[in-house]
């Protein structure tokens, strides 16, 4: 009887401390944010995961009354503000806009990484999607792909193209056309995506692989040549701009950012944000913000996103594979 009784006081000190746990956890949760939170866009102001992420943050500030503010952590393909976050305390309180490249190409593309984009993280929600725009320098007499392709076989290694940076998806976009087309050109990395664009006007680079945010301003005042887009198919808001596709069969590069914690993080916490960030992505003016920077606001849940996620980095291991590119 003894034997029983004391089973029954074990079981209900058990069930009491899970209980308190998961109310201590639930609490958290409810109080969450309680201090302010830092996303980290791991490239420089202006670029693309930085105007993508202010607004957001802003919105966030908004809601619930805590400075939510943006850090630009730069260097190394978006590795060193990702390695912030993939090392930050996993409390939600440190955050990551990351892309396509710091969470899924780069771990191809260097041969040591700082961090594991498949279990380092903790996936919130996709937030935009866009592809690229091949664009040239207005002076290099060329007016479509198959001009573009046969400039480059004319001038073996001489077409220079610019990118935001060794491992960026401007540099990938531009390995699979030399690999796809069969050219050769010469890849100049910058530390992002506004400086290769301003040595493009420049005339330094003869052509850029640009997100729509760097380049839509400067192709309507006539400082770019807008050749092609980089999606699968034509955009229907541009028909008459042709996909790279049409002319190099396989050619598509389709960007994505999304919103990251570090693993570990509390689920609770990380639906909390994943909620807040869903709600904002769903906004009319965030919205119309993201289509004119030339980018569509998207969303999803944690999991759908981390299966995303892991997907995308099974694919770009082959693309990585089949064109011989490398960051380092």
């Amino acid at each position: 009887m003894n034997h029983i009784c004391s089973y029954r006081v074990f079981a209900l000190r058990v069930g009491l401390t899970a209980f308190a746990s998961l109310l201590v956890t639930t609490v958290a949760a409810q109080a969450f944010p309680s201090k302010p939170i830092r996303i980290v866009a791991p490239f420089p102001p202006a670029s693309v995961a930085d105007v993508l992420a202010r607004p957001v943050a802003q919105k966030m500030n908004e809601t619930w009354g805590q400075p939510v503010i943006v850090d630009n952590r730069t260097g190394a393909a978006g590795n060193v503000g990702s390695e912030v976050v993939a090392k930050a305390s996993p409390d939600g309180y440190t955050l990551l806009l990351g892309t396509i490249g710091t969470n899924a190409i780069n771990a191809a593309l260097y041969s040591k990484m700082p961090y594991n984009a498949r279990t380092d993280f903790a996936p919130i929600t996709l937030v935009a999607k866009a592809y690229l725009l091949l664009v040239m320098h207005p002076s290099v007499p060329v007016r479509t792909v198959k001009e573009v392709i046969a400039l480059a076989k004319a001038r073996p290694g001489q077409l220079n193209f610019g990118s935001a940076g060794a491992g960026t998806t401007p540099h990938l976009a531009g390995e699979m056309f030399k690999f796809l087309a069969g050219v050769s050109m010469t890849h100049i990395a910058y530390r992002g995506s506004p400086q290769s664009a301003i040595d493009l006007m420049a005339g330094r680079l003869d052509l850029i692989f640009a997100n729509g945010s760097a380049a839509l301003p400067h192709i309507r005042s006539g400082r770019m040549r807008l050749i092609a887009i980089s999606a699968a198919r034509r955009d229907p808001s541009m028909p008459d701009v042709p996909a790279i596709a049409e002319t190099v069969p396989g050619f598509e590069m389709a960007p994505w950012w999304g919103l990251f914690a570090p693993a570990g993080t509390p689920p609770e916490v990380v639906t909390r944000l994943n909620t807040e960030t869903v709600r904002i992505l769903a906004l009319p003016d965030i919205k119309a913000n993201y289509a004119n920077l030339g980018m569509t606001a998207v969303s999803s849940t944690p999991e759908e996103f981390s299966a995303y996620v892991q997907d995308e980095i099974v694919r770009w291991a082959k693309v990585v594979k089949a064109t011989g590119a490398r960051a380092d």
